[in-house]
């Protein structure tokens, strides 16, 4: 019998398997095929969206997409708690997605790419803790189906922009954003200049 001793390091790899990235498309894939279809139990038909919306309604993408972009921005933080989170949901979707890949092909992931996604500065960190702080406070109004495709998005985003294609395109875009979100509200919100 042998003995496995988890690393602390292991929390917080900054490496995306083949196995992880491919959990994170099949996330992605699976919510856009349920908003393309209308929902959980559609069948195709216009209405049953988990929101009650109908099949193809843009509003309903908001929550998912929202999710990639807090997950996102949880990978831009590396030093602090959302960053150690983000590390948490990493090694896990790289855990989970290359047992789910030993067990369907026989063949082990492999390391796809390490965190290439800019840091957040001090401009962007208050976009990011606003927004925690915002979520947080607003934790109980917010539906269970919204919060569960929100969740999803979070996965899907910290999977997906640890790459050199065009996710991490998009979390470049997404933390530079941030960046100057914060630069104006400082300047612009703040001191009074723009």
């Amino acid at each position: 019998m042998t003995t496995v001793t988890l690393a602390a390091a292991q929390y917080t790899t900054t490496t995306i398997s083949t196995a992880g990235f491919a959990l994170g498309l099949a996330l992605l894939g699976t919510e856009l095929w349920r908003w393309h279809k209308g929902g959980r139990g559609g069948g195709g038909k216009a209405k049953g969206d988990d929101a009650g919306g109908a099949a193809r309604d843009p509003k309903a993408l908001i929550p998912l997409g929202f999710g990639i972009v807090c997950g996102i921005l949880m990978i831009a933080c590396p030093a602090g708690l959302l960053g150690t989170l983000a590390g948490f949901l990493r090694w896990g979707g790289n855990s989970i997605g290359d047992v789910a890949m030993k067990w369907l092909t026989g063949t082990p992931s492999q390391t796809l790419g390490t965190a290439a996604t800019p840091r957040i500065d001090g401009y962007g960190a208050i976009v990011v803790a606003a927004v925690t702080v915002s979520l947080f406070m607003l934790r109980k109004s917010i539906a269970k189906a919204v919060k569960g495709k929100w969740w999803k998005g979070v996965l899907v985003g910290v999977l997906l922009c640890v790459s050199t294609g065009t996710a991490a395109l998009v979390a470049q875009q997404v933390v530079a954003g941030a960046n100057t979100i914060g630069a104006w509200a400082i300047g612009g919100l703040a001191k009074g200049t723009l």
